[in-house]
């Protein structure tokens, strides 16, 4: 969760998105970072009618992605979805532990299954990210102590398509190539509550660098839609107004555009360099860049791909941040002054209690802290 900073406005800058790629390349002389993209991050409505036409805005493509559905439940009772569920999402209040979930359709394990909190982290209780395998109902049971039990069942693949506006070509940081936002179907209406953004972005420089893992089957089919089914958890069922993590990477290697960082085409950062706060990392957020591996890293370690990717996007972001991933550092919370002594580059565990990010992914933090320091 974020550390509920005070909003500031960053500067508005009255460019066309043409304008902003070319001021990108301008700013790179006198900023620490400046990616060079070409992404868009329209989607919706005029991408609906471009899609129909056959027209393709300049610069991009329309794809296609099915809308992510969720149907809501509160308490311990049978719960049912008028679809097949991808996940079903858990949050409550109380006791972190005790809380099981079983599907009652026949599709998904009949089973008791005791749920754990994964990655996600929250101030008071539990939380949890199941795989449904395209349930339609379940239940969950609670140990004394919890309360306030909430569910969501997700379906990431089957809803009615929409069309998003995607690059034409290549998107990539320094090099790098990564899928932005649209790329994967990021609903950007999820971001909104009430009709008002419910997590503005706000921006601090940037201190250090965290891995986690999802906790999320391994030899994942779909990717894609992994990434949609925990943006929805994130964004609704935790409240944070949108996926937790800067960037998540798949075992083929592919780099996600995680959080949304504003409209100038620079994933992750702003254009002066500052890294947007995101929610993987609580209380220590704010300048502190969150990358995940798609996937369980407990008992086997991410492929080479995974990792091959996961060195060359921490050696762009270092290097032309000026950090060293091997150092040992004191973090210090823009927002409240709270202090974390640290390793540029850390897991999950080096700032809270959790197992993420998976003991295999932990064992080899040393080797990827020395391969993206070279």
């Amino acid at each position: 969760m974020t550390e509920s900073p005070t909003p500031s406005h960053r500067r508005k800058i009255p460019l066309s998105r043409r304008g902003v790629i070319g001021a990108a390349g301008a700013v790179a002389a006198g900023a620490a970072l400046t990616p060079v993209v070409f992404a868009a991050t329209d989607s919706g409505s005029d991408a609906d009618t471009a899609a129909d036409s056959g027209a393709t805005p300049s610069g991009t493509k329309a794809e296609r992605f099915p809308a992510t559905r969720s149907t809501a439940a509160t308490g311990t009772g049978p719960a049912t979805a008028s679809f097949a569920a991808s996940f079903v999402a858990a949050r409550w209040s109380g006791a972190a532990t005790g809380v099981g979930i079983r599907f009652t359709d026949g599709t998904a394990s009949a089973g008791w299954q005791t749920l754990s909190g994964g990655c996600a982290t929250v101030d008071d209780g539990g939380t949890a990210l199941i795989p449904a395998g395209d349930a339609t109902a379940y239940e969950l049971k609670a140990p004394d102590g919890a309360s306030d039990i909430r569910s969501l069942a997700i379906d990431t693949t089957d809803g009615p398509h929409r069309a998003f506006k995607v690059p034409s070509e290549p998107s990539r940081v320094r090099g790098v190539p990564y899928l932005p936002r649209p790329a994967w179907g990021a609903d950007e209406s999820k971001r909104y509550k009430d009709g008002k953004v419910n997590s503005p972005e706000v921006y601090y420089p940037l201190q250090a660098i965290s891995v986690h893992h999802t906790d999320t089957p391994n030899d994942d089919p779909d990717p894609a839609a992994t990434v949609r089914g925990i943006y929805e958890y994130h964004a609704v069922t935790l409240d944070w107004g949108d996926i937790g993590y800067h960037f998540l990477i798949d075992e083929v290697g592919t780099v996600y555009e995680g959080r949304y960082s504003g409209d100038e085409l620079v994933p992750a950062f702003d254009l002066d360099g500052k890294l947007v706060t995101a929610f993987h990392t609580a209380g220590y957020n704010s300048g502190n860049l969150g990358i995940a591996f798609l996937g369980t890293l407990t008992d086997q370690p991410p492929t080479d791909a995974a990792k091959k990717a996961l060195i060359r996007l921490i050696k762009v972001i270092a290097r032309f941040k000026g950090l060293d991933p091997q150092a040992k550092i004191t973090y210090v919370n823009p927002v409240n002054g709270v202090t974390k002594d640290a390793t540029t580059l850390s897991g999950h565990r080096d700032w809270l209690e959790t197992d993420c990010p998976g003991q295999t992914m932990y064992d080899l933090l040393d080797e990827v802290r020395a391969a993206t320091a070279r």
